[in-house]
């Protein structure tokens, strides 16, 4: 996977490249300062042996060694100057960067249309690692770069006095630095390797830790008693995580220890053959301190570089993962020039439509023939795990059939407009979305550009039966409907957040449907399976009456709830093996019929044992 990335500097030119059309300003700002930085410290060894060496000669004058102490005090000055300077101006980019690398990431995610990418496990470890990078990576690696070129030029700087001095040990410095500097390249590489690696254990980990920690979770979690069970699980995979950075750190420890006793060996040796020179009248008291400081800075900064190279390596794997998934193409197929949706008028239809969530898994829907009349609400029924919703997906177009086609007044989807597509749908999901909102936000979400129509928001709210009771909220509408947040207006009260129960969110996410109004099709997928059976037929009524003339797709197990349908499909096995309406599928004894009587034999025993 790693490898498939793109090379270490294509990467560092698109890092680069963000940054600078984040914030060119702070960018040139800081890559200025940068290199005055770097200029200081072999400012400061050159003035400081002129110093020494004017202090012990007997041609010394006040006037000559007063002018050179105060150099030396300005470069010190500089020096404490531009070092907060240069952190404030990081500190604001990476701000900059992050923020605009969050809105990239997030937008092409938001360009993903489909579900197949999401519900890919290696996809979301990607997106896990994109997501850290968005926020540190890409300015780290920019901040690093001028790093590594400020600190070459330092070194550069001091090369150049250490090779006035002896060309030899100028060449041995820098070779017993090498090994360094590939051992910490290694170590970043591995370091990389292993975070790709541990990305499933550490999703799991964040898995378990949002039940402990999750408002929906807590009852089952409390009731059962199982907090022990997940912590255990929670803690099972740290120390997994954990096991696995350690061996890496054990690894880096003995490659380190040696390779910096090898470096200090050789600086000793250096050390001392200046020393030797010294005494022997070969160097200047100032040769040596600029020879001491030489090869101190050198060192540092060619260990230094070693690291942040190595760290900015690290950096860069992770941005790739970012740069992934922001240039990844679409998850479904396009065409160039979309046809524009017209409003439907025949109806919908598919046609031999096939689909499995992967090729090693079995098909959930074999080979689909149906047909929705335009303006006829049509009920979709059959067993737990028939098909039903992956075929309320494939019309959503959240995925694309793997064979067959689906049809649009005769035209197939796929050669529509997506957005325009789905804006001509609506439709309440089994899983419908409770969102940390205020209510009203809960219901206009359904279409957005009219969030602040109050009279939409209430309209819809009382077809689904919702009205009344969001009016008896705190700030009626506009309470926040979570516990996790503070309502904009209500203080710091948290008792101005409440939750619904589950019939009442049910409720709520069919009026965030209906007030997405006026669409060309409308599907129910369990809209209100929490409320009882007299609530759910009334709610079916209100919705049928508001939608009449209108294309409707039902989906519920309560069956007495769809008889009433225009056209009942029945789907079994993931294909269509019965059609018609109620009195039409009672009298052909079918599957319909089974279902039918089965809970309606059901219902009555219960009321004569309620007798």
């Amino acid at each position: 996977m790693i490898a498939n990335m793109g090379g270490p500097v294509r990467t560092g030119a698109a890092a680069v490249r963000l940054a600078w059309q984040s914030a060119p300003v702070l960018l040139t700002s800081y890559a200025v300062i940068s290199v005055l930085m770097a200029s200081v410290p072999v400012c400061t060894a050159w003035v400081t042996k002129l110093t020494i060496d004017e202090l012990g000669s007997p041609a010394a004058t006040q006037d000559r060694i007063v002018g050179l102490v105060v150099i030396l005090a300005a470069f010190t000055v500089a020096s404490a100057t531009l070092l907060p300077c240069s952190k404030y101006l990081q500190a604001q980019m990476k701000r900059v960067i992050a923020l605009h690398a969050q809105d990239n990431l997030f937008r092409a995610v938001g360009r993903l249309g489909g579900l197949r990418r999401f519900e890919n496990p290696d996809f979301q470890d990607r997106l896990r690692l994109a997501q850290a990078a968005a926020s540190n990576a890409a300015s780290q690696v920019v901040s690093n770069i001028l790093n590594v070129a400020t600190v070459l030029l330092t070194v550069t700087g001091l090369l150049t006095a250490l090779a006035v001095i002896s060309p030899v040990m100028t060449i041995v410095v820098v070779v017993a630095v090498a090994p360094v500097a590939l051992a910490e390249i290694s170590v970043a590489r591995r370091r990389a390797s292993v975070a790709w690696t541990l990305s499933p254990t550490e999703r799991r980990e964040a898995f378990y830790a949002g039940l402990l920690t999750s408002v929906d979770a807590a009852k089952e979690v409390r009731l059962f008693n199982i907090v022990g069970f997940l912590r255990n699980r929670m803690f099972e995979e740290r120390f997994a995580a954990n096991s696995a950075h350690r061996k890496l750190d054990l690894r880096e420890l003995r490659t380190q220890t040696l390779l910096g006793m090898f470096t200090a060996t050789v600086s000793g040796a250096g050390l001392l053959w200046a020393g030797m020179q010294v005494y022997g009248g070969g160097l200047t008291i100032g040769d040596l301190t600029l020879f001491v400081a030489a090869v101190a800075g050198i060192q540092t900064a060619l260990l230094g570089v070693a690291g942040t190279v190595a760290r900015t390596y690290q950096e860069l794997l992770l941005f790739g993962h970012y740069q992934t998934v922001t240039t990844a193409g679409p998850d479904l197929a396009t065409i160039s020039g979309p046809r524009v949706v017209p409003p439907l008028r025949r109806g919908l239809e598919l046609r031999d439509v096939w689909f499995r969530y992967a090729p090693d898994q079995p098909w959930v829907l074999r080979g689909i023939n149906m047909f929705i009349p335009h303006g006829q609400e049509v009920a979709l029924v059959g067993r737990n795990g028939s098909g039903k919703s992956t075929l309320i997906k494939i019309l959503c177009r959240l995925y694309d059939p793997d064979r067959g086609v689906v049809y649009w007044d005769g035209v197939d989807i796929k050669e529509l407009d997506l957005d325009q597509l789905r804006n001509r749908i609506s439709a309440v999901f089994q899983d419908a979305m409770h969102y940390d909102l205020s209510a009203a936000e809960n219901v206009a979400v359904g279409d957005i550009v009219h969030l602040k129509n109050r009279e939409r928001i209430h309209k819809a709210a009382q077809v689904a039966g919702v009205h009344d009771t969001l009016v008896q909220l705190p700030v009626g509408y506009e309470t926040m409907l979570t516990r996790m947040f503070y309502a904009p207006n209500g203080g710091d009260d948290p008792q101005s957040g409440v939750l619904l129960s589950g019939g009442q969110w049910q409720r709520l996410a069919l009026a965030r449907a209906l007030f997405r109004d006026r669409r060309d099709l409308m599907i129910l997928d369990e809209p209100v399976g929490g409320l009882d059976a007299v609530a759910e037929r009334e709610v079916h009524s209100a919705v049928r009456r508001h939608r009449a003339g209108a294309t409707s797709l039902l989906v519920s197990h309560r069956m007495g709830s769809l008889r009433d349908a225009d056209l009942i499909i029945v789907i079994s096995g993931g294909e269509v093996v019965e059609q018609g309406d109620h009195d039409e599928l009672m009298a052909a004894r079918g599957q319909y019929a089974e279902l039918f009587t089965a809970q309606a034999q059901g219902y009555v025993e219960s009321s004569a044992s309620a007798r």
